[in-house]
């Protein structure tokens, strides 16, 4: 079968082969067709050693298709379901889940370190244990999460990680207030998903900042109420707060820098959400008496912070209910073969959301 495979990390090109094999499959497990991907940010940052992440490996998280078989034990699920791909099932059982932080259960991750597809020449990963660039993936039952008739796959895919994210940082992690001011630092997928979730929970002001124009001009499709440069952001704090500090910021770049920036445009007593996912070496400081004297909340939020099942009803209720609009973030659809130039245009910022479609 064809997929698209990074053979060492630090670079930037992806090559696709139509030699490789899904692995793994047996007891608990799911073999699914993918019929539709999204290029989300983490795969760049998986490929450039941001995220950690064992190679050589098949990048893609961000996925939906059907089910061709499932292994012994598996229930709920058989052939010819349709599903969005987890990439962070919950297990159930261990602390966090039993807590109900289902978002930060560490057993999807443990699948991480093991090979769900092979070459001639050997063992080959998958991103995040998962790995969707590719026609098809087997995964633990929990990363297949069936999804109604009406959601189409490519829709699915983007509920799967970056609609989830965006919508969950606002919604369940930082509660945006209605009548609040919001700045989103960070208007890609994610950005754009979080500023939605700001405007359905009723923000009066949501001021996106982006380097890139297109993504400002996308972010006032999505809800922005006004769209600046970094270079704008200080002007617009002063303009719409009074210079206090926005009610919420949301950092979606996942940088110490741009967090840095996010937490002086904080209000005292409001509150910072770090929704972009940084390097282990890049470092965000604060002083001790800032951090006692202006009371910030400093929140992160993994995966939207919340029960990504009922993350993802959230998602496809809002989406029926025209409360959201996840059909236009959808700005370019590529095949396989022309991943690379996807990736060129993340990177250049000239795509919001990607669709591979399969």
């Amino acid at each position: 079968m064809r997929a698209a495979v990074l053979h060492e990390i630090g670079q930037d090109k992806l090559e696709v082969f139509d030699d490789v094999e899904a692995v793994g499959f047996g007891p608990g497990k799911v073999k699914l067709r993918v019929r539709a991907t999204g290029l989300c940010h983490s795969d760049v940052s998986a490929m450039s050693g941001v995220l950690p992440q064992p190679a050589p490996f098949i990048p893609g998280h961000e996925g939906a298709g059907e089910v061709i078989d499932i292994g012994d034990g598996v229930t709920g699920l058989s052939a010819g379901d349709r599903v969005l791909v987890c990439w962070l099932p919950a297990c159930g059982t261990c602390p966090a889940c039993k807590r109900g932080q289902t978002q930060l259960c560490l057993a999807g991750f443990m699948n991480a370190g093991t090979p769900n597809f092979k070459r001639p020449g050997g063992d080959v990963f998958g991103f995040a244990g998962t790995g969707t660039f590719t026609e098809e993936v087997v995964v633990d039952a929990g990363c297949a999460v069936p999804i109604p008739d009406d959601v189409p796959f490519e829709i699915a895919a983007l509920i799967g990680c970056g609609v989830t994210t965006g919508l969950g940082a606002a919604i369940n992690t930082a509660r945006v207030e209605a009548g609040s001011s919001v700045a989103v630092i960070g208007c890609g997928g994610v950005g754009i998903s979080t500023i939605q979730g700001a405007r359905v929970q009723g923000a009066a002001q949501i001021v996106a900042v982006d380097p890139v124009e297109s993504r400002r001009e996308a972010a006032l499709r999505f809800g922005a109420t006004e769209a600046v440069a970094p270079d704008g952001l200080a002007d617009a704090k002063q303009r719409i707060t009074a210079g206090e500090g926005f009610d919420y910021v949301f950092e979606v770049v996942g940088k110490s820098v741009t967090a840095r920036t996010a937490y002086e445009n904080t209000r005292r007593g409001g509150t910072l959400c770090i929704v972009g996912a940084g390097a282990m070496d890049d470092n965000f400081q604060v002083n001790m008496f800032e951090l006692f004297f202006d009371e910030k909340r400093i929140l992160p939020s993994m995966y939207g912070g919340g029960d990504v099942l009922r993350s993802y009803e959230r998602a496809i209720a809002l989406w029926r209910a025209g409360r959201i609009d996840l059909d236009s973030m959808i700005t370019h659809r590529v095949q396989l073969a022309e991943i690379n130039d996807a990736l060129d245009q993340m990177r250049t910022g000239e795509a919001l959301r990607t669709c591979i479609e399969l």
